[in-house]
């Protein structure tokens, strides 16, 4: 008898993980719908730089050349904008998000200026 509750258990549990592997989402899904979507903007350099000097010097340094966070003086040669965007909004590491400090067309404005730093 405790065969067959041993038994009818396991078949539970095999049946409920084949649900499972096909109905939850696949990594490249779930990273797909947490990328936030950069707005459109024109690049305005100067309030770029302001904002970064007011919410990024403390870490990455004066002149962006690292510190507590890495050298952004050629973020532009390792990311594109819409990868910076997703870094800025999300945070990574020990990075913290800053989408709720800054607007999105903010984070776009900084995203696009850094960019530019090849």
């Amino acid at each position: 008898m405790q065969k067959w509750i041993m038994s009818g258990l396991f078949f539970a549990a095999c049946a409920f993980a084949v649900v499972l592997m096909f109905t939850l989402p696949g990594k490249e899904q779930v990273a797909e719908e947490e990328k936030p979507t950069m707005p459109v903007v024109q690049l305005d350099a100067a309030s770029a730089e302001a904002t970064v000097k007011a919410s990024c010097v403390s870490c990455h340094g004066d002149q962006l050349q690292g510190g507590v966070g890495p050298s952004l003086q050629q973020a532009g040669g390792e990311h594109d904008a819409e990868e910076l965007y997703s870094i800025i909004s999300k945070g990574r590491g020990q990075m913290p998000s800053f989408k709720d400090q800054l607007a999105p067309e903010e984070i776009a404005n900084v995203a696009m200026w850094l960019a530019e730093k090849k």
